[in-house]
């Protein structure tokens, strides 16, 4: 009797052991990490998705880190599930670099680039030698460059290159500029110095400054808008459907309306059919 107590106890270890790491492997979890860079899409997370998620069970971890390049390598060794911070441009470059497997999971309201100065009230008060600030990373960097090409401002070579753009792939258009390559994060604290400077919208949003401010928007290409990251292999987990539910649904449109900071933001396709 007691030999035979023993056999199916053994059993119903071996089967409730096998569940459970059946469950592991699903992503079947209640508890994940987020992490963001520096702007204004944790506020984003923390008032309009956290409270969604905390709805239905979730307990989500969020991590700040100071330099958005550390983000990505959080995600690729696993200390954080998701990242809201980049495009997909900028993520299909990280990938390559670093070798890692993220995929967009959803697209977040994200705020466009835009050319701004605090010496100057016009795009015509531009002359020779005028000074613009543009970020240094390749992608960032590209999309400033489409913004100062559409003004007639530069022109941009056709091999240039997105995920691998740099200034050699620029030449004089109707002015001779002087560029300034800057981290993106201090271009807005950067415009006394410059004549003219491309900042991130988000900068601008976390600074309570209005991004109509600007003396021209880009018109943001698909690939360019912020997106919510995750590791490809976590794509059909339960808790990764639910985030992306949280980031496409009314609840949250009804939030970002409601702020009057994210006046101007490109808003999810997804939002349409609410």
């Amino acid at each position: 009797m007691k030999k035979w107590l023993v056999v199916v106890l053994a059993g119903l270890i071996l089967v409730l052991s096998a569940c459970g790491k059946q469950d592991a492997a699903s992503g079947d979890k209640k508890e994940f990490t987020v992490g963001f860079g520096v702007g204004t899409y944790e506020d984003q997370f923390r008032n309009g998705i956290l409270p969604i998620l905390e709805e239905k069970g979730y307990k989500v971890e969020i991590k700040t880190f100071s330099q958005n390049m550390q983000v990505n390598p959080a995600m690729k060794e696993g200390s954080i599930d998701a990242s809201i911070f980049q495009s997909t441009a900028y993520m299909e470059a990280i990938n390559k670099e670093l070798n890692a497997d993220m995929a967009r999971l959803a697209f977040s309201p994200g705020a466009p680039q835009g050319l701004y100065s605090e010496k100057h009230k016009s795009l015509d008060e531009v002359k020779e030698g005028s000074t613009v600030a543009l970020p240094q990373d390749p992608v960032n960097q590209e999309r400033a460059v489409r913004i100062l090409e559409e003004l007639g401002w530069v022109k941009v070579k056709a091999d240039a290159g997105t995920t691998d753009f740099n200034l050699n792939s620029v030449e004089p258009g109707s002015v001779n500029l002087k560029l300034e390559v800057l981290d993106p994060a201090q271009i807005l604290v950067s415009l006394k110095d410059v004549d003219f400077g491309v900042v991130n919208g988000n900068y601008i949003a976390n600074a309570n400054r209005k991004i109509t401010e600007a003396l021209k928007i880009e018109n943001t290409p698909e690939q360019h808008r912020i997106i919510v990251s995750i590791n490809k292999k976590d794509e059909n987990t339960p808790w990764a459907k639910d985030l992306k539910a949280a980031y496409e649904s009314k609840e949250f449109e009804d939030y970002i309306n409601s702020q009057e900071k994210y006046n101007g933001f490109i808003l999810p396709e997804a939002w349409k059919t609410n």
